[in-house]
């Protein structure tokens, strides 16, 4: 009976895990195939972002309400529900004929999305209740997405450059399919009687005052800082998350417990999932647009180059489990955190050298610290949390990790385009030669990898795109200098609070 059990949890945990996989395979394949998308779809670098951002956008804002749907109607009723919803969307995709409608089909596969891994983080919290046993499924589940990250770089490189970017989101289709058999069959229904209900002004809130905060910070790139519409927008988008906060605290059972932010451990857990999002997993979108743009790599070849940082996520899980018999949790991230903060140094110095083997070793470094920050950030947050509140815990887990990587998207992509800009602003007047009537647009398609667009807006001037291309590395190796900075602010952050008292394995709710 004990054997028949714990083969029923593994392969729950290999159904779950397969399951937040087809997520992030998603969310990472995509990176390769973007300059591909820009050229067919003649799309500037603040529609690439909104491609990137428009789905995990929707996700992020999504995540809470999910958790509480999952908690209170049934995780596998929600992970069916969310593989319906995720593979019509991707067929949508498929068929976008503007850049446009992709980013409307995008955020319908956040929605999916959002209900689907919500509620399989929350069956592998519920099934695995001691400690022993989540150690040991947070480290499976670590590994199983160190192997899509291994796999999704290459796999989106040979599908663009062979079959085309579109496949991308077919193959989502069959893949779909054979989980939502898979957890029809071998996943039992659980929820909680408990449960909050729906809280329908905080998640209004979240979604709008997050789109409004993404919303101003990709128009910075068309728009700049001082127009009066870029000022509305973040402040509006400030306005809405603040008001969050009171409207909360005001319900019995909210759908995030602000309380639990009381505690340090819980409070540092939160912020080095934030810091490993921004830092290290937002690099799965700029590295493969930086090694298209600055050494001309074909699809498959910026594949291929990524393969060492997403080979150092897969094994290092593995590793963080043998450095939790030596070192406290925090101990672990804050390791992770500094080779983060060191990877991305590394490669700051590449773009400004041009040098792929600083580039790699920079690659190495990050992914062994996302490796080590992976599975462990998940880990912290679950550990603070009650049994039956598996789903917020999950919730405000991946609302987390994924408004971390939108905001970073946006912010660092104002970072490359301001800096790219200004780059080729003082280049071209250095050299006598006349700055394009549509400055912005060429900015961005240089930016985006449609070199032959932006040579166009050059007025076909050789030397100036040569700046414009220079000025993209400068701006790039500043992106990641600001990556760096931010990683060892949250690394020394979450080593402070984590370790004034102990993880605890739950703590009472209201």
């Amino acid at each position: 009976m004990t054997i028949d059990r714990s083969r029923h949890e593994r392969r729950v945990l290999l159904i779950c895990s397969g399951v937040c996989a087809l997520i992030m395979l998603d969310t990472n394949i995509v990176a390769v195939s973007l300059p591909s998308v820009a050229r067919a779809l003649h799309a500037g670098f603040s529609d690439i972002e909104w491609i990137v951002s428009a789905y995990i956008l929707a996700f992020a804002a999504l995540l809470l309400p999910a958790g509480s749907l999952a908690d209170r109607f049934g995780r596998k009723r929600m992970m069916l529900l969310g593989l319906g919803l995720f593979a019509l969307a991707s067929l949508v995709c498929a068929l976008a004929p503007t850049a446009l409608v992709l980013q409307a089909a995008r955020a319908g596969k956040g929605v999916g999305a959002a209900l689907l891994l919500t509620a399989a983080l929350a069956v592998i919290g519920h099934v695995f209740h001691t400690d022993k046993a989540r150690t040991q499924a947070w480290a499976m589940w670590g590994a199983c997405m160190g192997v899509t990250m291994t796999v999704a770089p290459l796999l989106g490189g040979v599908i663009t450059q062979l079959l085309g970017w579109r496949w991308i989101f077919l193959l989502n289709l069959p893949v779909c399919l054979a989980l939502a058999l898979l957890v029809w069959q071998h996943v039992d229904e659980s929820s909680d009687a408990h449960a909050a209900h729906l809280d329908p002004c905080g998640s209004l809130l979240l979604s709008a005052g997050l789109a409004c905060l993404i919303w101003g910070l990709i128009s910075i790139n068309t728009l700049g800082w001082e127009h009066a519409q870029t000022r509305w927008r973040l402040a509006g988008g400030i306005v809405l998350l603040a008001l969050l906060v009171p409207v909360e605290l005001l319900q019995q059972r909210p759908m995030i417990e602000l309380r639990l932010f009381r505690l340090p451990a819980f409070s540092g857990a939160v912020l080095a999932m934030f810091g490993y999002a921004a830092a290290a997993q937002v690099m799965m979108t700029f590295l493969p647009l930086y090694l298209q743009n600055a050494f001309a790599y074909s699809a498959i070849q910026a594949g291929l180059a990524m393969l060492p940082f997403a080979l150092m996520m897969m094994l290092l899980p593995r590793v963080g489990v043998l450095l939790a018999r030596r070192l406290p949790l925090h101990g672990v991230m804050a390791l992770g955190m500094a080779l983060v903060c060191g990877g991305n140094l590394a490669v700051a110095l590449a773009a400004d050298w041009g040098s792929y083997w600083l580039v790699l070793v920079g690659m190495i470094l990050t992914g062994s610290g996302a490796g080590l920050l992976n599975g462990n950030t998940q880990k912290g947050i679950m550990l603070c949390v009650p049994r039956e509140r598996a789903g917020m815990a999950s919730g405000i887990s991946t609302t987390t990790r994924f408004s971390a990587i939108v905001l970073a998207v946006a912010c660092l992509g104002c970072v490359l385009t301001w800096r790219t800009g200004a780059y080729l602003q003082q280049g071209l007047r250095q050299q006598g030669l006349t700055l394009p009537a549509h400055f912005n647009d060429v900015v961005e398609r240089v930016i985006a990898g449609d070199h032959a667009a932006a040579l166009a807006g050059l007025g076909n001037s050789l030397p100036a795109m040569q700046i414009a291309q220079t000025g993209f590395a400068h701006a790039f190796a500043l992106l990641m200098l600001v990556a760096a900075a931010l990683a060892a602010c949250c690394g020394v952050l979450l080593f402070y609070l984590m370790g004034r008292v102990p993880v605890p394995v739950a703590v009472p709710t209201r």
